[in-house]
C-alpha cells in the first residue's frame, strides 16, 4: 500500500471489532463476577435468619448523668 492509497472498509473495520470482541469478553466476565458475588451475599443473608421463637436480645446505650466540675481545695 502506497500513501495516496487509503484503507478498505473492511481493513477499517477489523480492528475495532477485534477489540471490542475483547472489552466485550471483559465486560463479560466482570458481570458474570459481579452477577455472582451478589448471589453470594443474598445467599449468606437467607442463611443468616434467626429462627422462629429464639431469644432476642436489645441493647441500649445508657446516657451519662450530668456531672458538677470538680473544685479545688
Amino acid at each position: 500500500m502506497t500513501t495516496l492509497e487509503q484503507p478498505s472498509a473492511s481493513q477499517r473495520r477489523r480492528r475495532p471489532r477485534r477489540r471490542r470482541r475483547g472489552l466485550r469478553a471483559v465486560v463479560g466476565v466482570c458481570l458474570t463476577v459481579v452477577v455472582f458475588a451478589i448471589g453470594v451475599a443474598v445467599g449468606m443473608a437467607l442463611r443468616d435468619d434467626p429462627e422462629p421463637g429464639g431469644t432476642v436480645t436489645i441493647v441500649r446505650t445508657l446516657e451519662p448523668l450530668p456531672q458538677k466540675p470538680a473544685t479545688t481545695p
